[in-house]
């Protein structure tokens, strides 16, 4: 297998609102790479990248799905991510181990919310973005409109590379500010086939427009062109590539790029973009790491010849069979050699390196710097562990995860089902880390938790064809939470015999509440004469596993501050498990006596509705509690920003397509917990 150079291979990720043509864009990118032979549609459920039967008949991409092609000299891995917001924990997980990625945008819908939600996401790792105006061909298109909305929503700072030649029904190719080119692409091809011409006439005047802005934009950022430009002389393609590039991967800039991804226009000219202006794994800082014993700061440059460092990023037990998704960083891994799992501080083998397209695998030797590849063999290693070598520790930073906001109540059909469930279930946490299977103590139900109900439709769906295994569904349970209403105190003594030994523990807890997101904490404020030091970690624990579960309901009680405020301490009878116990009685006293009550999960929704049905939709609204906070006019469909707690949203997708003649659609993402209103106990 030739071996690629690390400065060609571009890691990148293909994100966007649902329905912006992330898929198609990735399915045109696959065809004009030569890596498929046919264009997949995801209406005709023949994407290649959408290969689950959930995602075919939805026409929706539920998993994040890995591929490699090649462009000219560049070898570039692909992440194609959802655009639905129960999905987003595959958009941030992927944007985790990318090093560039391509934002798309409907030149219709402009930037959407879940568009917003995953460039904040990149935001927050500091990933290098292009843009790509997608569906010019669209009545409604309008491409200096969607770059407005860019600055505004976004905060970003387009940089406008090119411009559409033709808008709607009209548009047939592009004008490139940087090559002073304008290419138009051959329908009869599949637009494989595309010429380069010179700027027609009645594009010239507003094509050096765009130019003299671009060259204005990219100065600020590099003193060379500004000099150029100051100087009034003309600036060389060559030097404009390099500005163009060094400011997007510093992130001050975003190269816009346009075309119809359906028409199969503007895909090339991108390919060229990301070679041109995305980051290598040279271009991006090392990640974060520590050396697990010491906690000292560890970073390794990306190459093969250091040692290794990598992050799994994904786990997918598609067949029954677990495959972990890594992201090598530098260093090598090899197939049958040991690899060190720091946090676990255990060793695992690796039977297995795959190279990934979309479901299909290629089996490969070992894998450099810079790849992401599938691994087989790995026991214990789940999402967001390190894998390095014994000899140069270290562990990378893990990531975050969602807390999931709905629940239902799985329980099996028959007795084969029944077998069956409890491992299914471990599969698929196991895969996704914002599911959660508990089972509730008093009533005996098994509860799935995820992030909103298409997430647990899909896993329903999967779990009947993946593993045949048939469930019968409760109603959707919303995951509450419980609080104190008032600062109190509370003091418990544990004072018995326990296996023939004497124990004592004495403890004096206040809980005060806190503001709004503020999460559990515990701090000692007593004296070494009162409690001795080596206590304390004891109470600590014995407070924070009775948060884990209220009184009320049994839901976790958050925003509370314990303070350990007093207690006592016998010589030669005080034990970890008396003041463990002794804590957790006093936390259980404190909750029953403080006035604790329930908070709900609030959800942010933003609704896209004809004029013609506003008023049937905020009546709607209105009639579920909803507080609405705003509403946007766009050309003939109104944007409403609402609040409503989830428990009011069951069932919203059907409603909202009976009050606007399935015009209408909705995004809901959680944004808050509040008091419940008027949930009875």
């Amino acid at each position: 297998m030739k071996k690629t150079k690390i400065d060609q291979i571009r890691n990148i990720g293909i994100m966007a609102h649902i329905d912006a043509g992330k898929t198609t864009v990735t399915e045109r990118i696959l065809y004009y790479t030569g890596k498929s032979h046919k264009l997949g549609e995801v209406h005709d459920g023949e994407a290649v990248m959408d290969w689950m039967v959930d995602e075919q008949e939805r026409g929706i991409t539920i998993t994040s799905a890995v591929t490699t092609c090649q462009w000219k000299d560049k070898i570039i891995q692909v992440i194609d991510t959802p655009g639905h917001v129960d999905f987003t924990i595959e958009v941030e997980r992927s944007l985790r181990v990318l090093d560039g990625a391509i934002g798309v945008f409907c030149a219709v819908g402009g930037v959407e919310p879940q568009s917003e939600t995953v460039w904040r996401q990149a935001d927050k790792y500091h990933v290098p973005r292009i843009a790509f105006v997608n569906k010019l061909d669209r009545i409604g298109a309008d491409y200096m409109n969607t770059i407005r909305m860019m600055e505004e929503k976004l905060h970003a700072k387009p940089l406008i590379i090119q411009i559409p030649v033709g808008i709607e029904e009209r548009f047939r190719g592009v004008v490139d500010l940087v090559r002073m080119k304008q290419i138009t692409w051959d329908d009869e091809s599949l637009g494989a086939a595309y010429t380069i011409s010179d700027i027609s006439k009645d594009m010239l005047e507003e094509a050096e427009s765009y130019r003299d802005l671009l060259i204005e934009r990219v100065s600020d950022h590099d003193d060379a062109i500004m000099e150029t430009y100051l100087a009034e002389e003309p600036v060389s393609e060559d030097a404009l590539m390099a500005a163009i590039r060094t400011a997007t991967i510093g992130l001050h800039l975003v190269p816009v790029l346009c075309g119809s991804a359906l028409k199969n226009k503007g895909i090339q000219p991108l390919l060229d973009a990301i070679g041109s202006y995305l980051p290598s794994p040279l271009d991006v800082p090392p990640p974060h790491g520590t050396h697990p014993d010491s906690g000292e700061p560890v970073a390794f440059e990306p190459k093969d010849s250091e040692p290794l460092s990598a992050l799994i990023f994904k786990v997918s037990m598609i067949e029954g069979r677990k495959m972990a998704f890594a992201r090598i960083y530098s260093g090598k891994l090899k197939e049958g050699e040991d690899v060190f799992n720091p946090g676990l501080k255990r060793k695992e083998k690796l039977s297995r390196i795959l190279k990934i397209h979309a479901n299909k695998r290629e089996r490969i030797d070992e894998t450099g710097a810079g790849s992401i590849v599938g691994v087989m063999g790995l026991k214990d290693s789940s999402t967001g562990d390190t894998l390095c070598t014994t000899t140069h520790p270290i562990l990378l930073e893990r990531m975050d995860f969602y807390e999931p906001v709905i629940s239902i109540a799985v329980e099996p059909k028959t007795v084969t089902d029944q077998d069956k469930l409890q491992s299914v279930l471990e599969k698929f946490v196991a895969e996704d880390p914002t599911l959660k299977v508990r089972v509730d103590e008093d009533t005996g139900q098994t509860l799935l938790s995820g992030m909103g109900e298409l997430h647990l439709e899909i896993i329903i769906s999967r779990m009947q064809r993946e593993f045949n295994t048939e469930v019968n569904v409760g109603k959707p349970q919303v995951v509450y939470r419980e609080t104190l209403a008032k600062t109190v105190t509370a003091n418990s003594v544990f004072d018995r015999d326990v296996a023939g030994q004497k124990h004592f523990g004495e403890v004096a807890l206040k809980l005060v509440p806190q503001d709004r997101g503020a999460g559990v904490s515990f701090r000692s404020e007593v004296g070494q004469d009162q409690i001795p030091e080596v206590y304390i970690a004891s109470i600590k624990k014995g407070v924070m596993d009775s948060f884990d579960s209220g009184i009320l309901m049994g839901y976790p009680v958050v925003d509370v501050e314990a303070v350990l405020v007093g207690g006592s301490f016998r010589e030669g009878l005080g034990s970890d498990l008396a003041y463990k116990v002794s804590a957790s009685m006093a936390v259980r006293e404190a909750l029953e006596t403080g006035e604790s009550f329930l908070l709900e999960p609030i959800m942010a929704v933003e609704i896209f509705v004809p004029d013609a049905f506003m008023g049937e939709v905020i009546g709607d609204l209105n009639s579920r509690g909803g507080k609405v906070e705003a509403i946007t006019p766009k050309s003939g469909i109104q944007t409403i920003h609402a609040t409503v707690s989830l428990s009011k949203m069951f069932g919203y997708s059907t409603a909202i397509r009976s009050a606007t003649q399935g015009r209408g659609t909705f995004t809901m993402q959680f944004s808050h917990f509040d008091k419940a209103a008027g949930k009875k106990i």
